[in-house]
């Protein structure tokens, strides 16, 4: 039977190229990887944004909370077997100025939505996956927009996985195979992409979906 996943981020999601500055195509991706890796049995669904945070409003860019899309759009792909949750990265941000702590409140403001939705088969709970981004990398041109952001982001990992704990959630700390790019600091270069849908590919079949 078909296996649904959904991959919820932000623009490691989408793929945004630090090189380029444009978007990697789809089969450089990690979502597009994992998909390829897996094969056939497995549907991805890949629902990156660029500028996600984890639940809040943006001031400058708006429409950016993924607490606010994320009940339609699990109800959009249902059912799902599994959601990936990779976010944070934007939550470090100067313009929100909150700790490791409250990044990863949020996450588990977003965990607990995924719980209630009735998203998952027969109406459960869908598998959920916790990912931890690296931490942040040598910051260039977002230098004064993640300010005071580096040393949270090395923070973070810890509290994130304190929460899927809390939710009996699966965990993957991402810097174990990858980091951030030292072009900007934020991204992910195209072989950390294929590295992670590599490992996120078997975490994915080690579990009872």
């Amino acid at each position: 039977m078909m296996k649904t996943i959904l991959c919820y981020g932000d623009s490691n999601t989408w793929g945004w190229d630090p090189v380029r500055m444009d978007r990697y195509s789809s089969d450089m991706r990690w979502p597009g990887v994992l998909q390829h890796t897996l094969g056939e049995g497995y549907q991805i669904i890949e629902e990156g944004l660029p500028g996600r945070t984890t639940v809040w409003t943006d001031p400058v860019e708006g429409h950016m909370s993924g607490k606010d899309y994320l009940t339609p759009c699990l109800n959009s792909h249902r059912p799902l077997d599994l959601v990936i949750l990779l976010l944070g990265t934007n939550d470090l941000k100067y313009r929100f100025s909150v700790s490791a702590f409250d990044i990863a409140e949020g996450v588990g403001a977003l965990v607990n939505i995924i719980h209630k939705s009735g998203s998952g088969p027969n109406s459960g709970v869908p598998h959920i996956l916790l990912c931890a981004p690296p931490p942040l990398g040598r910051l260039s041109d977002f230098a004064e927009m993640f300010a005071d952001g580096t040393e949270k982001s090395k923070q973070l990992c810890q509290q994130l996985k304190r929460v899927a704990e809390l939710w009996g959630s699966a965990f993957f700390n991402t810097s174990q195979v990858i980091v951030s790019s030292d072009i900007d600091g934020v991204h992910f270069e195209a072989s950390e992409h294929r590295k992670l849908g590599k490992a996120v590919a078997e975490i994915v079949k080690n579990m009872d979906l």
